[in-house]
């Protein structure tokens, strides 16, 4: 069976789509699984050993242009699959797999798409909770309960591949490592204070271990006040690598780090993927719904009436679902993961 899946547009979702891939290919074990994403998600799409090959959406997110489309489309009949999968809702991540004239394509109702895909699902919000969820209910039959246990995302990683990026970077191992991801794309209402993941970076300089912080260009702001924080030999012993690699970088550095404190965020998936011990700051967004698919996770959420909120920016202006997040009480969540790992 040769199976196309239109995959989803940000970091998070791509990573947790790969339990759809390995749902498959346990349903179906000799099945041919490529997926159509932006050029962007290659380096997640290579490191998915479900994943034959990865082919570049070479349209933006939010850009429609029908005729592209289309023809991309129309350029994928030769490869004769068997079934797509939307993940996407919009209208218009439907077009290819029609295009394409594919006998089955699948995936829930959303914008006007009936005439685009022939296995049209409602979507049971309280049934199927979780994003994860909703990605693999899609292998399944309509309606069909899940199995209590879903497959965690999980990165293969080239040791030679990574060896040469820390190589390339000048990091070395010899001390601990901490990684931070202190941004998040989706906005301010992620990101817990930039002084208190300061305060965990010194508090583990101090006691012997190096901090790496990760993030986009975007991101670098945040790190940059992170590494102003702190004194001029606590700094040598931290690296802002936000802004200066490439995702797949930054996934084989994420691979070797001891420990990673995040927001909710893209990053945050990856190294869940990873199987890295991981603290996880919640604000604005839920674990109910995006939860990190790992075993050796703590996740820390303030109890207030307003969060989780799914807003960019805090409506009342206090970020306080964020602030009530208390520097200690990170550390010892990262004491715990950090025994756990070492048992």
């Amino acid at each position: 069976m040769k199976i196309l899946i239109v995959g989803p547009s940000w970091v998070g979702d791509m990573v947790m789509a790969q339990s759809l891939f390995m749902t498959l290919r346990q349903l179906y074990a000799d099945c041919i699984i490529d997926v159509l994403a932006p050029d962007w998600s290659r380096p997640l799409l290579e490191r998915m050993p479900e994943v034959r090959n990865a082919i570049a959406m070479p349209l933006g997110h939010g850009q429609l242009d029908l005729n592209k489309r289309r023809s991309l489309g129309r350029s994928l009949r030769q490869a004769k699959y068997d079934r797509a999968y939307v993940l996407p809702n919009s209208f218009k991540s439907a077009i290819v797999p029609f295009a394409a004239k594919i006998p089955k394509r699948t995936g829930w109702r959303g914008e006007m798409r009936y005439a685009l895909l022939n296995d049209i699902r409602v979507l049971d919000k309280d049934k199927y909770s979780l994003m994860v969820q909703r990605f693999d209910a899609l292998a399944y039959p309509a309606d069909a309960a899940l199995p209590e246990k879903l497959p965690s995302p999980k990165l293969n990683i080239d040791n030679a591949l990574r060896e040469e990026t820390l190589s390339s970077f000048q990091l070395k191992l010899e001390k601990p490592v901490l990684g931070l991801c202190p941004g998040a794309e989706f906005g301010e209402s992620k990101q817990w204070p930039a002084q208190y993941y300061a305060a965990v970076a010194k508090e583990k300089i101090q006691s012997g271990w190096q901090v790496w912080i990760f993030g986009s260009q975007n991101d670098l702001p945040i790190a940059d006040e992170i590494l102003s924080s702190l004194s001029e030999e606590e700094q040598s012993s931290c690296r802002v690598l936000a802004g200066e690699t490439s995702l797949a970088q930054a996934i084989d550095l994420l691979s070797v780090v001891d420990a990673v404190v995040s927001n909710d965020s893209g990053l945050m998936h990856v190294a869940a993927a990873l199987s890295r011990p991981l603290v996880v700051l919640y604000g604005s967004t839920s674990p109910d719904f995006t939860p990190p698919l790992s075993e050796n996770v703590e996740v820390l959420q303030s109890d207030l009436d307003c969060s989780p909120c799914f807003k960019r920016e805090c409506p009342y202006g206090h970020s306080d679902c964020l602030k009530k997040i208390n520097s200690a009480e990170v550390l010892a969540e990262l004491k715990k993961v950090c025994v756990t790992a070492s048992n």
